[in-house]
């Protein structure tokens, strides 16, 4: 017999069939745990893990800006106002660059893609990470800092290379 189900393993489960009728679905009412049996502990979100995939996802967003193809606008949530507003300013020199003449014109920060993290606690609130992100044409590093504030984590320096 299975503990955390209370049914053994090779038994068969017999529902009734629900009555015809639209979108029927039935819900099953948790059992409290039998004498003796703990119930399952619940998991704790790992915070290192938490920081790494929003670090990631910050990268290739704030990369995807510089390449033009997603406003920075995205990130107002993300990054406090000023990395905001450097981003938004080197974005615009970006594409500065990418409408003149030069041979690398249009195919700066083609497919960007974010290939590793690396977080490191500082304190309780603080996060430092790096990243290594590739495109068509060269991998550049960045770095960022992450402070929580309200239970929410912020990007306050970001360096993009």
């Amino acid at each position: 017999m299975s503990p955390l189900t209370g049914i053994r393993a090779n038994a068969a489960v017999h529902l009734p069939l629900a009555p015809p009728g639209p979108r029927t679905v039935a819900f099953r009412t948790p059992r409290p745990p039998s004498p003796g049996v703990s119930a399952p502990a619940l998991r704790l979100v790992d915070q290192d893990r938490e920081v790494g995939a929003i670090c990631r996802s910050t990268v290739q967003a704030a990369v995807e800006v510089l390449a033009g193809t997603r406003p920075v606008q995205q990130l107002a949530r993300r990054l406090d106002e000023r990395c905001l507003a450097a981003l938004q300013h080197r974005a615009a020199l970006t594409r500065r660059v990418a409408s003149g003449t030069s041979p690398t014109a249009g195919r700066l920060h083609r497919n960007p893609a974010v290939r590793s993290v690396r977080a490191c606690r500082v304190s309780e609130d603080v996060y430092e990470a790096s990243a290594v992100v590739s495109d068509e044409l060269r991998v550049r590093a960045v770095a960022l800092r992450l402070e929580r504030s309200r239970l929410v984590w912020r990007v306050t320096v970001l360096e993009i290379g």
